[in-house]
């Protein structure tokens, strides 16, 4: 999967088109994502331990991640990824890296 946790990404279809946002969490067997901020629903919950008023709770929904594309911290602009095989010294391997097919940028995960 090209997206990856703690990405921020444009939502490209939907109620919430045109919106950015940070990836919260990724499932890649059903290739879907959780956007923060975006695809709220509404979920009614029974009166528990941990909640006992229980009531109307609101979060998020995952969305396909088909409906969402990279922005890319150079350019600022929603762009397509693809992948790079860049050798590796310390390690005598190459690794493989995204990048940014505008701006040709390389995406480095944070943590």
């Amino acid at each position: 999967m090209k997206v990856h946790k703690d990405d921020q990404v444009e939502i490209l279809s939907g109620n919430d088109s045109g919106k950015r946002g940070r990836v919260l969490k990724v499932y890649p067997e059903s290739n879907r994502v959780i956007v923060e901020g975006i695809n709220f629903i509404k979920r009614h919950t029974k009166p528990s331990q941990k909640q006992p008023q229980g009531g109307i709770v609101t979060k998020e929904a995952p969305i396909s991640a088909s409906n969402v594309k990279i922005v890319c911290p150079k350019c600022g602009s929603a762009s397509r990824i693809g992948y790079k095989k860049i050798a590796n010294e310390t390690r005598g391997k190459s690794e493989r890296v995204r990048y940014c097919k505008k701006c040709d940028e390389m995406l480095v995960k944070t943590s």
